[in-house]
């Protein structure tokens, strides 16, 4: 499988609690909700192709938790998202889980795994897994590790017109410097640039 990156993020990389002030308070962020002004119809649609791609997930604890505190409860088989979500297969990084804890609600209680150990080798071990992609959402710190070792073979990002200032960011300081290829680009109504890039090597040097 490949491994594909899905995010919501601002113009200064921030990828911080999109959905809601609940979601990531997390180092006093005050941001929380700020894709919430931005119902645009074409990100909908563009994620809902994402997920037609999705042959499992993997999650770190803080974005495993927030999900399956959210989706379990939307079952209507017609939603294509939920239906992904709920039924696929989702890989949870995290140190503190138990395999008891690390468990999904309603329909599919069975689909959740948890990675332990050696996450760097598991993660290896499951893009080496039949299927088409292994899809990340959210999971920032989780991220950086998977980044650190080139384990990243796309990056689909929704880049919203906003400047926060202040959160997480995708590419935080000390990320592995890498040249990306862009493979799509599109721009919707109400400003959010769609784009997906691939690595293309390490960074090469000039002057200008």
């Amino acid at each position: 499988m490949k491994l594909t990156v899905q995010t919501f993020l601002t113009i200064d990389g921030v990828m911080q609690a999109p959905g809601g002030p609940e979601e990531d308070p997390s180092g006093a962020f005050a941001h929380g909700g700020w894709q919430a002004p931005f119902p645009d119809p074409a990100v909908g649609e563009f994620v809902t192709e994402l997920n037609s791609h999705a042959s499992a997930f993997l999650f770190g604890r803080r974005t495993f938790d927030i999900f399956r505190g959210h989706w379990p409860d939307f079952t209507d088989p017609d939603d294509a998202i939920a239906t992904a979500i709920n039924s696929l297969p989702k890989h949870v990084v995290s140190r503190s889980l138990s395999e008891a804890d690390a468990t999904w609600r309603g329909e599919h209680p069975d689909t959740a795994h948890l990675v332990t150990g050696d996450v760097v080798g598991a993660v290896r071990a499951l893009k080496e897994q039949p299927g088409d992609e292994l899809q990340i959402w959210g999971s920032g710190q989780l991220l950086q590790t998977l980044m650190q070792h080139d384990l990243v073979d796309a990056f689909r990002l929704m880049t919203f017109p906003l400047v926060l200032g202040s959160g997480r960011r995708l590419f935080s300081d000390g990320v592995v410097p890498v040249t990306l290829h862009p493979v799509d680009l599109t721009v919707t109504d109400l400003g959010v640039v769609i784009s997906t890039y691939e690595p293309a090597g390490p960074v090469r040097h000039g002057q200008m």
